[in-house]
């Protein structure tokens, strides 16, 4: 644990101040979910020594305003930092003595802001004293008696020039998409006395965010490399070499282990880490609050080789239903079809690569990726010239077709050509599929579960082999997982195609299509 209380001949130790908010909390604030519902909230020590009382112990000596504007916690997940947020907030807002106090909670988005508000006003509907002196709305908490209010706020920060915040609560500061909402509401505090703001978050993967440069200020101030007196920092983390299995790592990370996070909790998500890959940095990152990249380890060559269970013959599927992914990539480069058979215990795959010859030799002799090898032993169809044929690949699906009850063809609907045209006219089941979080995230996870279960076939194709090899996966902040293009090493067409199969099978009535959310980029937390 990182944190920096150092006092010095300018400020002192109001314990009077500092028991006083912690005495408000315990008499005025109470759990509202799970077994301890309705009882009061008895802070946990580290809650009460490392946050509540040097926030608002540590005065001025000259001035006796508080020493600390700003705050950054650091915190893994499941430690009761919402509540403790909510908290906060309704001590800004009943007992802090501030007139006309704004007190804000706010986050990247409206649910996110909300989830700390929405506790805070079932907080004061369990507290008679607290409820008959303000007035409980639904988006917000009005104390008339001082002229003062507690509200979330999320969304557009252009729309929040004007506000004159005495204390803001920045929930999971990780997933602000930029640091315009920081900068507005930190900037508003011009005014006050004793403005407070606390970022309490989780550690991120985006070291080009707010988050991270917040992050990077606060453990200089922490080092001394900085001199900021009325910053404090609070960091729960875990270290880079620190073994993730271990329980001696969980302690470490977690203040609330054993009591707010159960061991038991903990366990089961690192054993989940070990045998699921993509899930480590997870766990690592929201359990043990190291920052990670957003691109997670998949699968190993050796892991991948274990579903080369029995070889597969076309014959031996005439006639059976499946679901295929088509992945039309450049004209001059591979375009891949893969089709999956369903069965009780496990799924066969069959894959179909289509790249112009002309590309494929040169790629061949210049990198050393064996085209035409693939080709002859008939792993990978090469269509004359120096583009693929679409004409080609069309007879390709029609025939298939005829041999096969094709249930769904999933395709990228933003990489669409005349040939998804041409195969609609045709009548064949052409569905649009996402390349978004939303809609690769749950395939990819039951590819990587068929996977260790070793319940996928692939037969061994080298093509579709040395496409897993080159994998990169991209990691957003709620945990999902899609394939990344742009940062795998070489071409992975074909397991974008698998993926996109699995996703028809495992959602065979769905015929939305990526949804608007998904096509504008947005992610979901």
């Amino acid at each position: 644990m990182m944190m920096n209380t150092n006092s010095s001949s300018k400020y002192y130790f109001d314990e009077v101040a500092a028991n006083r908010a912690v005495a408000f909390i315990e008499r005025h604030v109470t759990h509202v979910k799970g077994e301890l519902s309705g009882k009061p909230f008895i802070l946990e020590e580290w809650q009460k020594e490392q946050i509540i009382k040097p926030l608002f112990g540590y005065k001025n000596r000259k001035t006796d305003v508080r020493r600390y504007n700003t705050a950054y916690i650091e915190i893994p997940r499941k430690n009761g930092k919402s509540n403790l947020c909510a908290a906060i907030a309704l001590y800004l807002l009943f007992a802090d003595g501030e007139k006309g106090a704004e007190v804000y909670s706010a986050a990247g988005d409206r649910a996110q802001a909300g989830i700390v508000f929405d506790l805070a006003r079932q907080m004061c509907l369990n507290d008679k004293v607290i409820s008959n002196n303000c007035k409980i709305f639904k988006n917000s908490v009005v104390h008339e008696k001082s002229g003062s209010f507690y509200k979330a706020i999320s969304a557009d920060a252009s729309t929040k020039h004007g506000f004159n915040a005495s204390g803001i609560i920045f929930d999971e500061l990780h997933v602000q998409p930029n640091r315009d909402l920081w900068d507005t509401l930190t900037t508003s505090t011009g005014a006050r006395k004793q403005p407070l703001t606390i970022a309490i978050t989780t550690a991120g993967y985006d070291k080009n965010s707010i988050c991270w440069e917040v992050h990077e200020y606060a453990v200089k101030v922490q080092k001394g490399i900085i001199k900021d007196e009325g910053f404090l920092t609070c960091i729960y983390a875990a270290d880079e070499d620190d073994d993730f299995t271990k329980v001696s790592t969980w302690k470490k990370a977690n203040p609330g282990f054993g009591t707010i996070v159960k061991k038991e909790y903990l366990a089961k998500e690192a054993e989940k880490a070990q045998k699921i890959v993509s899930y480590e940095n997870t766990f690592r990152r929201l359990h043990l609050n190291q920052w990670t990249t957003n691109e997670t380890k998949w699968l190993s060559d050796q892991q991948w080789m274990t579903c080369d269970l029995n070889e597969i013959k076309e014959e031996d599927f005439v006639g059976r239903e499946c679901y295929a992914g088509l992945d039309l990539a450049s004209v001059r480069d591979v375009t891949a079809l893969v089709l999956i058979f369903p069965s009780e215990d496990r799924v066969d795959v069959i894959p179909y690569f289509f790249a112009p010859r002309d590309n494929a030799f040169i790629r061949s002799r210049r990198d050393g990726i064996d085209y035409l090898g693939w080709e002859k032993k008939g792993l990978m169809e090469l269509t004359d010239g120096d583009v693929t044929d679409y004409n080609f690949v069309k007879a390709k699906v029609k025939e298939l077709a005829e041999k096969f009850v094709v249930k769904s063809i999933a395709y990228d609907r933003w990489n669409s050509s005349q040939l998804v045209i041409d195969l609609l006219a045709e009548g064949l089941p052409m569905a649009p599929f996402g390349q978004g979080f939303v809609s690769m995230s749950a395939p990819t996870k039951e590819l990587e579960r068929l996977v260790l279960a070793k319940q996928l076939n692939h037969g061994g194709n080298e093509v579709l082999r040395w496409m897993c090899s080159n994998l990169q996966m991209r990691l957003d902040p709620a945990g999902n997982i899609k394939m990344d293009k742009g940062k795998s090493k070489e071409k992975i067409d074909g397991m974008v195609s698998l993926a996109m199969a699995l996703g028809r099978m495992m959602n065979p009535d769905d015929k939305s299509g990526p949804s608007v959310y998904e096509e504008s980029n947005i992610t979901f937390i």
